[in-house]
């Protein structure tokens, strides 16, 4: 029977591993490159985890499955919610699999949770707070304490300055995350597995190129390279691994908030200069945005007129444009569930963060702790002992590849297809 174990290593982009493999810092992944295919994937727009990973997960762009964030708002209102797994519209990989009747084991993915009901064990991911409601069923979470596993490290530690405690949070949540992976993988009769690590792009985000800490940075790395040469023992030949990313990562010149400057340019109106909220916006207003670079616009001539303006807009220190694109809704989702999706979404150039405050601010480009970005065209995909035939695939063909390996039909309204 095939069977098919994936990590999932969130925000690693495919040049580092190229350059890190190039330079010995990961060993075992330099074998593995030898018993496989490895390629650049390409991620979603908006370039956010939660959206990444609800594609890959169902196999459709978000017009079908109505993730478009971290956080959205309420269709014709201006109150905001957190997008969970009971906000995602359609069955999930594993769910797929469950009706087949395939045995899984899936922990730590974004957006699982409230967990959803499967042939056998989901452990939610980010998003889940208290590990006695993230499971399915309910009794591995008593497991779970009793290996002191983590749903993820504390970022705050970073925020603040506290990077040695930030980094050993991280190494130790690695650690129960593979301890307590390694011990499903031999209790339970598995056909699919897969196994997420969130904290990696947490470490790029507040160590990505940090002269001071990068012993600490690429020690980090090689202790997830040691846990994939284990994993790699600990693998017969008949199962297939699969290792991927769901976006890229670089240093950030500067964030840009696009609310300011939709605000300076009197598209955005604040009620309140010391609000910061969603329902802080001036209901004439006739344009605001949600984080990364997600527009909402009153009419469609006001959409391009915005559009044209942001094509052109420049950084005020350095004089470089910071938006690359401005992509119309219907130039990139489609699906019933389209019509929440936002107006245009502004994609920028490598090292620009697009922010996006409710609150009356001095000035449009700052920085934070915050060092590192998403980027688009740099995830990647590794298959050991397949080729993966077709150049520049998608994260949405990831569901659809993994249904050919398994030998499970594919359903007809997935968006990708077999890369393999």
């Amino acid at each position: 029977m095939a069977k098919v174990f994936v990590l999932g290593l969130d925000g690693v982009p495919h040049s580092f591993i190229e350059r890190s493999v190039e330079k010995g810092i990961l060993p075992h992944f330099r074998e593995l490159l030898g018993e496989g295919s490895f390629r650049r994937m390409y991620s979603v727009i908006p370039t956010v985890s939660s959206v990444a990973w609800s594609t890959y997960m169902t196999g459709k762009n978000p017009g079908k499955h109505g993730i478009y964030g971290f956080i959205d708002r309420q269709p014709g209102s201006y109150e905001m919610y957190i997008p969970l797994a009971t906000h995602m519209r359609g069955h999930t990989l594993w769910e797929i699999l469950s009706q087949e009747g395939k045995s899984v084991v899936v922990i730590n993915v974004p957006v699982t949770y409230p967990p959803r009901t499967v042939r056998g064990i989901l452990i939610s991911g980010f998003l889940a707070t208290k590990i006695d409601k993230a499971t399915y069923p309910k009794e591995v979470a008593a497991q779970l304490h009793r290996f002191g596993y983590r749903i993820d490290v504390d970022p705050w530690n970073a925020r603040q300055g506290k990077m040695d405690d930030f980094v050993a949070d991280l190494n130790t949540t690695l650690t129960k995350r593979f301890e307590t992976a390694f011990y499903y993988m031999e209790k339970e009769d598995w056909d699919f597995f897969q196994l997420h690590v969130m904290e990696t792009d947490r470490i790029n985000h507040f160590l990505w190129d940090v002269t001071d800490h990068q012993e600490a940075f690429l020690a980090y790395y090689t202790k997830i390279d040691a846990y994939l040469g284990e994993l790699r023992s600990k693998i017969d030949s008949d199962t297939t691994l699969i290792v991927l990313s769901d976006h890229g990562f670089c240093g950030i010149e500067s964030e840009i908030d696009l609310n300011f400057w939709l605000s300076v340019n009197d598209y955005l109106l604040f009620r309140n200069p010391e609000g910061d909220s969603l329902n802080n916006i001036d209901r004439k207003s006739r344009a605001y945005s949600l984080p990364p670079g997600r527009l909402y616009v009153n009419d469609q001539p006001t959409g391009e007129e915005i559009r044209d303006k942001l094509l052109s807009l420049t950084d005020p220190e350095t004089g470089r444009k910071i938006i690359k694109n401005v992509f119309r809704r219907e130039e990139l989702y489609e699906g019933e569930m389209a019509k929440i999706g936002p107006d245009l979404v502004a994609v920028p150039y490598d090292g620009f963060d697009l922010k996006a405050s409710f609150q009356q601010k001095r000035s449009m480009a700052g920085r934070t702790p915050i060092v590192g970005m998403h980027t688009y065209d740099d995830a990647f995909i590794y298959i050991r002992q397949k080729d993966i035939t077709r150049e520049g695939p998608g994260i949405v063909d990831v569901m659809p590849t993994i249904l050919a390996l398994m030998d499970v039909p594919t359903p007809l309204d997935l968006d990708g297809s077999s890369c393999i």
